[in-house]
């Protein structure tokens, strides 16, 4: 009996099932234009990678742009042999129109492209595609200028792509790093709003995308890329240069008259600001000190107050005890909800028992500096502002030690699990 030899589509590594049976999870647009010569290396070496490597359902989109030579021809015949590949074809030349067209049309949730001399490894296509399907992301794109990057280029291509990303940063404010590496990805719900605003057909159409995007408050991922530069590129250095350098004073000029609805787009697409909703899970560290430091001069001035007011009848000491016992209070309670995040009324009992003790500490610092100032001056009249002072330079001291002890200890998530003998908050809403 004669062994069958399995084909060499059963010889591939299984991707999931026939992309016709679904739509794709990815759709890399290839854009090109008189691509006669490297298109089909290009497109069945990125084809045998995501069967190898991407677990989704993907596309192939070449997408050609005004091609004169047998670029289609190439396309078409490669669609008719790979169920993964499609064309679109454009009767005008344009890298960003033929984007915008392959784009608008395509019904993947994640959308890409590369240039067709695959200059960057596609090893960086997981990492690249990875944020924005988990949702961390709204656009990726490749940076041969980011810390980590391997790049072998002509030196007059360095220096041409380091001064174009640095006017960006100066002309438009942008705080991407490579606005022109052929190698970035979308999430089509975000795409879909942008790309009526993006006006540029050419070259200019990523670094537009890019600015956009920014200003609308959608965060941008980068990857840094192994690239190698294309030999035969026959990209017109000058003449794209001159288009990207109108493509940005037009830019410009939109954004300071208002064309571009900013506002409105960042409504729609902008990232909701930070929030404190769960409890026992407090703020990042930079927040947490922005509001203690409030918390803190409320209390202060509060403290401050209260020690002029009682200071007449009670003297230094008395006052100094009662006015920091009155703000303490009030200090460990705003701390707990604004600065930690924690609500409800668990363990609260227990936070003014622990805030108590810290407030012992901040009043053997204040009653001790008063004390020592009266020693000094062995005990002959004290100025009101000098008192004043001395409790100041105090209170900074027991402030420090207090936000380290509200965080490090009364606060500390570990300490706010409950246990056994407690109810969680969720047992006690449901009361």
């Amino acid at each position: 009996m004669t062994a069958t030899t399995p084909s060499r589509r059963e010889r591939e590594p299984a991707n999931p099932p026939d992309p016709l049976a679904a739509d794709p999870v990815l759709d890399v647009v290839i854009p090109v234009h008189n691509e006669e010569t490297g298109l089909e290396p290009c497109v069945r070496r990125l084809r045998e990678y995501l069967v190898a490597a991407f677990p989704y359902r993907f596309r192939i989109t070449i997408a050609d742009n005004a091609s004169t030579d047998g670029t289609l021809r190439a396309a078409e015949s490669l669609a008719a042999e790979l169920t993964e590949v499609r064309v679109r074809h454009l009767a005008e030349k344009g890298r960003g129109r033929a984007l915008r067209a392959a784009w608008s049309a395509s019904e993947a949730p994640v959308l890409a492209y590369m240039d067709v001399d695959l200059s960057t490894d596609l090893a960086a296509i997981a990492p690249l595609v990875a944020p924005l399907l988990s949702g961390h992301s709204d656009l990726a794109i490749g940076s041969r200028l980011a810390r980590g990057a391997r790049v072998e280029r002509g030196p007059k291509r360095e220096l041409v792509s380091r001064c174009y990303n640095l006017l960006l940063r100066g002309t438009l404010a942008a705080r991407f790093s490579d606005a022109q590496c052929g190698f970035k990805a979308i999430r089509a719900d975000v795409a879909s709003p942008l790309l009526p605003h993006v006006r540029d057909e050419g070259w200019f159409f990523d670094t537009e995308l890019l600015v956009l995007a920014q200003r609308s408050g959608l965060r941008i991922h980068e990857v840094p890329v192994d690239w190698i530069d294309d030999p035969d590129s026959r990209v017109d250095i000058v003449a794209t240069a001159v288009a990207d350098l109108k493509g940005i004073v037009r830019l410009a000029k939109a954004t300071a008259t208002g064309t571009v609805p900013f506002g409105r787009l960042r409504e729609q697409l902008g990232r909701a600001p930070l929030s404190v909703s769960t409890p026992g899970v407090p703020p990042r560290l930079a927040t947490q000190l922005v509001r203690f430091a409030a918390v803190g001069a409320a209390s202060t001035l509060a403290y401050l107050a209260l020690f002029l007011l009682l200071r007449p009848g009670l003297g230094g000491q008395p006052a100094n005890l009662l006015a920091l016992l009155v703000t303490a209070v009030g200090n460990t309670a705003a701390n707990r909800r604004l600065t930690f995040g924690i609500t409800g009324s668990s363990r609260a009992g227990r936070h003014q028992f622990d805030g108590l003790l810290v407030f012992g500490l901040g009043l053997a610092l204040t009653s001790g500096s008063l004390a020592l100032l009266h020693a000094v001056t062995s005990g002959h009249g004290v100025p009101v502002a000098v008192e004043l002072a001395v409790l100041v330079a105090a209170n900074l001291a027991a402030t420090v030690l207090r936000f380290l002890l509200l965080r490090g200890w009364v606060f500390h998530p570990a300490r706010q699990r409950p246990t056994a003998a407690e109810p969680s908050t969720k047992e006690q809403s449901a009361r």
